[in-house]
């Protein structure tokens, strides 16, 4: 009999996924090895199991499919986050389900691909007794263990294309365009679209911003005869003293939903200034697609290096990025650490000294 791993996506779907998943499978296969995929998540672990044996043939189309093809999920009996990034861990008897069902398939190992929560549970596997192997997925880019996630370029690129979307319908009609992004903790997104799409104010989680700072940038710019302006809010930027804003009441075992900031910020600009002022959520769009060719390189090397850790057996480790190659990092050492903007860093200053506002 073949040797076997097995391989399920956690959390949000993201750009890439199935990119891993292929070369998870080709590079299985190389060795030998059979690969099958858990569906829906961790969920698939557990009775009745719910798992798909994953053919190399049919894995080429994958390169460039967003989404995921074995489903995903944040929430249910794996729930590791909830409220605002409270780590929840998991009951003792659905671990062991998990870690019986893993034996009883004869896997030599199991690739867990998902963001911070996913791979807590993935530790928590791991320290159960089941081979695990981790490989990063965000698109906040929130992991301090990597440079950076897959996901993360695509979400960009995304953000990017609807910001020079917005600049031309603002130009036309001199209205303030307000584009919310995702990035519950972490302004990435919102800070290197701001920037790559000629952003004007960027609001994000890292600098609490005041509604007075930001009106000044409007108004300067009107002054200068740009009448006109962009404004980037990343879904956790929150005014100066005030707490997250949320799109509905918070849910048993889930992270709050964020959402919502973007109309915020317009209605106070429009009210301050007297500007016509619109909103843009991009929401799940930036989740959607197909991943970018960075993203899809990235996912490549993960996947590939995630293979070559269960061949050395370097169980409880996840793939990271440190450029230019990819290592091994211990998940307990990965999780439960958030890589923010760091508000003196290199990126802000560049921001800054092109004129853009954070709001502070």
């Amino acid at each position: 009999m073949r040797e076997r791993i097995g391989i399920l996506t956690g959390g949000g779907d993201c750009p890439g996924l199935n990119t891993v998943i292929r070369a998870v499978v080709k590079c299985a296969s190389k060795r030998g090895w059979d690969t099958i995929g858990f569906l829906d998540g961790y969920e698939g672990l557990l009775d009745p199991l719910r798992y798909k044996a994953l053919d190399y043939k049919e894995m080429d189309a994958l390169l460039f499919t967003g989404g995921t093809i074995l489903g995903t999920s944040n929430k249910g009996r794996f729930a590791a986050k909830t409220g605002h990034g409270e780590a929840a861990s998991i009951p003792g008897e659905i671990l062991d389900a998990a870690r019986a069902n893993v034996r009883k398939l004869g896997l030599r190992a199991l690739v867990c691909v998902g963001g911070d929560g996913s791979l807590s549970i993935a530790q928590q596997l791991f320290e159960q007794g089941v081979p695990v192997i981790g490989v990063p997925k965000t698109i906040d880019n929130d992991l301090e263990a990597t440079v950076l996630t897959f996901g993360f370029d695509s979400a960009v690129a995304c953000a990017t294309d609807a910001l020079d979307r917005l600049r031309t319908t603002a130009q036309s009609h001199d209205r303030v365009m307000v584009l919310e992004v995702m990035g519950r903790y972490a302004g990435w997104i919102a800070t290197h679209a701001g920037i790559s799409g000629g952003g004007d104010v960027i609001l994000i989680p890292e600098i609490p911003f005041r509604y007075e700072a930001v009106c000044a940038k409007v108004l300067e710019r009107e002054r200068e005869g740009k009448h006109f302006t962009l404004v980037v809010a990343a879904e956790g930027a929150r005014e100066q003293g005030k707490d997250f804003v949320t799109s509905g009441a918070a849910e048993k075992d889930r992270e709050a939903r964020l959402g919502g900031i973007g109309a915020v910020v317009a209605g106070e600009i429009h009210a301050r200034t007297g500007k016509e002022t619109r909103v843009c959520v991009l929401g799940h769009l930036q989740r959607g697609g197909a991943p970018t060719s960075f993203d899809r390189l990235l996912c490549t090397r993960f996947g590939a290096r995630a293979v070559q850790l269960v061949a050395e057996e370097r169980y409880g480790h996840m793939v990271a990025l440190r450029p230019p190659d990819t290592v091994a990092v211990k998940i307990s050492e990965a999780v439960g650490r958030l890589r923010t903007v760091p508000p003196a860093g290199d990126i802000v200053q560049t921001a800054r000294a092109l004129g853009i506002s954070f709001g502070d």
